[in-house]
């Protein structure tokens, strides 16, 4: 499933950063979002296979997030380099807020967030409309008032989500929103059928996610130290999806003893199936890429649903000259 690529992204890292790049020699830590799983792959593909290392950053510490950390709040402190974000809205916020944090490339060209469904209640999209659905607080405030301006749902459909999939699985009239990799999985261990699972990305919710973050004084300070970093988690992804990946998934699963390889595994092929990392505009510009048309496109569709200020200068939420040249297209299995 994983492809044939062995040592492929190292040599191409080694090739492709340059030497500009390999007389960085720092050390930096990176923070994600949540407790480590596949969807954070292709960075401990990264770590563990050594392209962090051949482009100058031979130290590269990966932070966990978890339910009790703030690693965003870590970044803004100085006391981590590199953050993983979750989609554009966080950095709308923050330049709204006047923090001059900025996102460096896109993980995820789709948010993997679902709304699950039984089967033979709500079969298509429209359907979902008959449902209370349960979302949770920041979705509620986010792609709940998109799907309400732009689909037609209501604001009395949502009933607050607690992450605790039992009511849904106890009441077929119930929607519930999850994640692709996740709580479809859960929903078929625990409910013994298969969900009605709807991406939202396939309707319109056009973001981008599992957005690299860092300051901006870093960007201007340390650039050839962004650049490797940025352009060693494009090729850590494509050797993560299409290479071996077994040193990425042995140090992911001894970070959250937790996680097991099924769940892995499951992960990795909806995350291939579903194009959540490479597809669209990844094909022939290469993972990670962003463009200011989408992102101001994303921009426009949430001042339409009342999200975010037209006058916000969204442009300065993004710094592109680190993707979209193509890196590690010849990893992808024909």
């Amino acid at each position: 499933m994983h492809g044939k690529t062995t040592g492929i992204g190292l040599t191409a890292a080694t090739l492709a950063l340059g030497a500009g790049v390999a007389s960085a020699q720092e050390r930096v830590v990176f923070g994600t979002n949540w407790l480590p799983q596949a969807e954070h792959g292709g960075f401990y593909q990264a770590a563990a296979d050594g392209t962090y290392a051949a482009c100058g950053l031979p130290e590269v510490e990966i932070l966990p997030g978890g339910p009790q950390v703030n690693n965003r709040a870590m970044l803004m402190a100085g006391r981590i380099d590199f953050y993983m974000g979750g989609n554009l809205l966080e950095l709308f916020s923050a330049v709204e807020q006047g923090i001059p944090m900025v996102g460096l490339m896109a993980a995820f060209q789709k948010e993997p967030q679902v709304i699950l469904a039984h089967p033979g209640v709500a079969d298509s999209w429209e359907e979902l409309k008959s449902l209370d659905l349960l979302i949770g607080d920041a979705g509620y405030t986010s792609y709940f008032q998109w799907m309400i301006a732009a689909h037609g749902f209501r604001d009395e459909q949502r009933q607050v989500y607690t992450f605790n999939p039992a009511p849904f699985l106890a009441n077929d009239q119930l929607g519930m929103q999850g994640y692709l990799s996740s709580e479809p999985y859960a929903v078929a261990q625990e409910g013994g059928f298969e969900p009605n699972v709807f991406l939202i990305a396939d309707y319109g919710w056009n973001t981008y996610s599992t957005i690299v973050e860092t300051m901006r004084p870093t960007l201007e300070e340390r650039p050839e130290v962004v650049e490797c970093f940025v352009e060693g988690s494009i090729l850590g992804w494509y050797n993560f999806l299409y290479g071996d990946n077994a040193a990425a998934i042995e140090m992911i699963m001894e970070a959250n003893p937790d996680m097991s390889r099924d769940k892995i595994d499951f992960a990795i092929a909806r995350m291939i199936e579903e194009g959540i990392v490479d597809s669209g505009d990844t094909l022939e510009a290469g993972i990670g890429v962003m463009t200011e048309e989408r992102v101001g496109s994303f921009f426009q569709t949430m001042v339409e649903a009342g999200v975010v200020e037209p006058e916000l200068d969204w442009s300065q939420a993004i710094d592109t000259r680190f993707v979209g040249h193509g890196l590690g297209l010849e990893l992808r299995p024909n």
